[in-house]
């Protein structure tokens, strides 16, 4: 932005970074080991087919997180290195800030998300990623979204702007 005095509102609107899917999990049902996919269908309204999740929270169909943070939370444990399956989340993505989203409806391959929160912990971490594991996720368990329109997301998509060179806002639409 040329306007060094851009108002906050002007610089959450500006996002010109793209984010990759690295990484898509589904949960076949409740404390089931992560089934890796190259690819899953979003159903509007439900969640990605096959995820246990599907259909039973609307405003929470899909979980997503950060790469970048992954190294962060095993330097948090001490460890060399945590895996997206760990983290139990639906899809892992890379080069985009997911808090950047807040209030804007974004795209994955085909599909049209919103995002309704950030996604917190769960005591399962503990569980998974040893003592600490709650406490390192905090701040590091990514973003809760809800599918607007379905589609197929893949490996390698891109994540981010829907409409021209912008993520597009609620009001937009």
């Amino acid at each position: 932005m040329s306007d060094t005095k851009a108002t906050i509102q002007q610089l959450t609107n500006n996002l010109p970074q793209h984010g990759k899917v690295e990484w898509i999990g589904l949960r076949p049902h409740k404390r089931a080991d992560m089934v890796i996919v190259d690819k899953a269908l979003a159903i509007e309204g439900k969640g990605l087919e096959g995820d246990h999740y599907a259909g039973r929270s609307g405003n929470r169909s899909v979980t997503l997180v950060q790469a970048e943070h992954l190294g962060v939370i095993a330097s948090v444990l001490n460890k060399h290195a945590v895996m997206p399956h760990e983290l139990r989340r639906n899809i892992m993505v890379s080069g985009i800030n997911l808090l950047a989203l807040k209030g804007k409806r974004f795209c994955i391959g085909e599909a049209l998300f919103e995002m309704t929160g950030v996604c917190h912990p769960c005591s399962r971490m503990e569980e998974i990623l040893g003592q600490g594991g709650y406490n390192a996720m905090r701040g590091h368990g990514g973003i809760t979204a809800r599918i607007i329109q379905g589609g197929w997301i893949a490996l390698g998509d891109s994540v981010g702007n829907c409409a021209g060179d912008r993520v597009v806002m609620l009001n937009d639409l």
